[in-house]
């Protein structure tokens, strides 16, 4: 009888040993498939949040020019940026919104609203505005800016101004220079509105949020602006990109001409979480595949102990030595196969639920301190494939070989009549 059949008999004969087998590989295995799903899944997260997140790196200084904006916007490791230069318009026969609140120091009524202007902002991409992309302002009509507007003559403003002088998205505003002598029209190109509440006291027009109007920096700049903006934001893909944009923005406006601030709070609460469960994916797998080659190689030890009689008979009638650690060997193989099926059902529910409290305790441990109602993070997107379950079914096979070399190769040593005669 060739030593397959004999494995399949074994495994027959052997109920319970071979349940006790199928049920550690099912763990092992669902582990392992687990461990393959979840840390894949958080990698795209992981280059996905970046893609969508990234840092925030603000530049501002004297020498700060729209030239050197583009300089550094071309940048590799610049994804996108958007140059803000602000001043204040004073547009004839424009009303403005105004505080219901009477100015201090004067009489109610006599609070001489309308004497300030707009204020305006130069930006290349409202999208990397920080109201628009934290959700404070939306727009409800028409579009936003993007660096398609550079030089067109177009505005957003917000749903308050428009309303108060009845402008739609393709009517026209004016806007006047800092020193009121040059005016142009400008197309409403989108409306916005700002969640924020208009301060308890009186302020300036300007420094309402109802009275922000936003246009293409180029466009201001040649309504007499200038061209040297406040500041420029660039967005990166990770914080250790910004030392190399540190590098160019020094080479550019002098080691110490320029203010250079980073904001990854948002990369922090998102991507450093995500990091954490990779990384502790990744050792759990190596983790789960020595413990599973220590544990099977123990239980396959005690097994060949038990059948030294077996084994002692077979090589006295002459059975080659490789042929028996070849039984051995089918017989955890074939335990592997419906093993490696029961974990492709349950390993991606439990890469699902393992994931969302590995990511709920590492969001927790970095966001310390703010509103657990504001967080809600979970692992989605799991996809199992074949590649998946072929690593899997490597592993397990690799298991199966140690686990049945290890302890055969002191076993087969023996001289059958020694393996007969002892009692060990």
């Amino acid at each position: 009888m060739n030593f397959v059949k004999r494995a399949a008999f074994s495994l027959g004969a052997r109920r319970g040993k071979t349940s006790l087998l199928l049920g550690i590989l099912l763990v092992v295995c669902t582990l392992l498939l687990g461990g393959f799903l979840l840390r894949d899944t958080t990698t795209r997260q992981e280059a996905e949040a970046q893609r969508r997140i990234g840092v925030d790196v603000t530049v501002r200084g004297a020498k700060l020019t729209s030239h050197a904006v583009d300089t550094l916007g071309s940048s590799p490791v610049v994804q996108r940026y958007n140059p803000v230069l602000r001043g204040v318009s004073k547009p004839p026969g424009l009303p403005l919104v105004t505080s219901n609140l009477p100015k201090p120091g004067r009489p109610e009524g006599d609070s001489d609203r309308g004497q300030d202007g707009l204020a305006v902002n130069g930006i290349r991409d409202s999208g990397m505005l920080l109201d628009f992309s934290t959700g404070r302002s939306t727009i409800v009509a028409g579009r936003g800016l993007t660096s398609q507007d550079n030089a067109r003559k177009v505005v957003l403003v917000s749903r308050r101004l428009a309303a108060k002088n009845h402008l739609k998205v393709g009517g026209t505003v004016p806007l006047a220079s800092p020193d009121g002598r040059h005016t142009d029209s400008f197309t409403v190109a989108g409306v916005y509105e700002d969640s924020r509440q208009d301060p308890p006291q009186w302020v300036a027009p300007s420094e309402l949020s109802a009275n922000q109007v936003y246009a293409p920096a180029a466009a201001l700049s040649a309504l007499g602006f200038g061209t040297r903006p406040d500041e420029a934001v660039f967005k990166i893909r990770s914080p250790e990109q910004a030392r190399q944009l540190h590098t160019e923005a020094a080479r550019l406006l002098g080691t110490d001409g320029f203010r250079f601030d980073i904001n990854d709070k948002a990369y922090r609460d998102q991507v450093l979480p995500l990091q954490r469960v990779g990384t502790f994916t990744t050792a759990l797998v190596w983790l789960i595949t020595l413990s599973g080659a220590v544990i099977l190689t123990l239980i396959v030890t005690m097994t060949i102990r038990d059948r030294r009689d077996e084994l002692g008979m077979l090589l006295a009638l002459g059975e080659k030595k490789w042929k028996l650690i070849g039984q051995h060997t089918v017989e955890v193989a074939a335990v592997l196969l419906p093993a490696l099926a029961l974990a492709a059902l349950a390993g991606q529910s439990l890469a699902h639920h393992a994931g969302t409290m590995l990511l709920v305790r590492e969001q927790h441990s970095v966001t310390a301190g703010q509103n657990p109602a504001d967080q809600n993070p979970t692992v989605s997107d799991i996809r199992m494939d074949i590649g998946d379950l072929g690593k899997v079914a490597a592993i397990g096979l690799g298991i199966a070989l140690v686990a049945t070399a290890v302890p055969g190769i002191g076993i087969l040593r023996l001289h059958p009549r020694s393996i007969l005669t002892d009692t060990e």
